[in-house]
């Protein structure tokens, strides 16, 4: 049983007042008052949730639209030409002044079963899944540009309390050690 003929329940047998109801189930005293005023009406199917869904869409693509739409398709189509949504906004915006953008030409078409879906058009890239098989098995780091757009020598500043934390014996300041030089007996 919904909530909605509970609260209608009590209100008309139990000869409970509105407000009571409302307290009780916890909604305000206009929605009790507002399904009483349904049921008074209509009855129990008045009572039930409706569709929240808008009457009208004024923003919908018109029938002669797309209709046009359906029949520049066909003809392209037929004369062998390109029948993409592209192709169909280029004639369209030639014989209308406000022809409608290429995602919902190809809406239009999707709706209509015109455009077969291509599986095999998937990008390779979205096979590979950047993913690890345990926790911190891969690592990802980022290291910023030198100031200048010098080389990176990888003497990062880190924080300190990274380095306590961790344990971490690198040089105060860096991550690691500053590269030989020419003059260093080891360049």
């Amino acid at each position: 049983m919904s909530k909605a003929r509970l609260i209608v329940l009590a209100v008309t047998q139990r000869q409970q007042t509105q407000a009571e109801v409302a307290r009780r189930y916890r909604v305000s005293w206009r929605w009790v008052h507002e399904l009483i005023r349904r049921y008074e009406q209509g009855g129990w199917d008045a009572i039930e949730p409706r569709s929240r869904r808008p009457r009208s869409n004024s923003a919908a693509t018109a029938e002669p639209v797309r209709a046009r739409i359906l029949a520049l398709r066909r003809v392209l189509t037929d004369s062998g030409l390109d029948a993409g949504p592209v192709t169909i906004a280029w004639h369209l915006e030639h014989e209308h002044p406000r022809a409608p953008s290429t995602s919902t030409i190809r809406r239009i078409l999707h709706k209509a079963d015109l455009i077969t879906p291509e599986p095999k058009k998937r990008p390779k890239s979205s096979i590979h899944r950047f993913e690890a098989d345990q926790p911190n098995e891969t690592w990802q780091s980022d290291f910023p540009p030198q100031a200048g757009g010098a080389p990176t020598t990888g003497r990062w500043p880190t924080a300190a309390t990274s380095r306590s934390s961790t344990g971490s014996t690198t040089t105060p300041g860096y991550c690691s050690p500053p590269p030989p030089t020419a003059a260093s007996p080891l360049g």
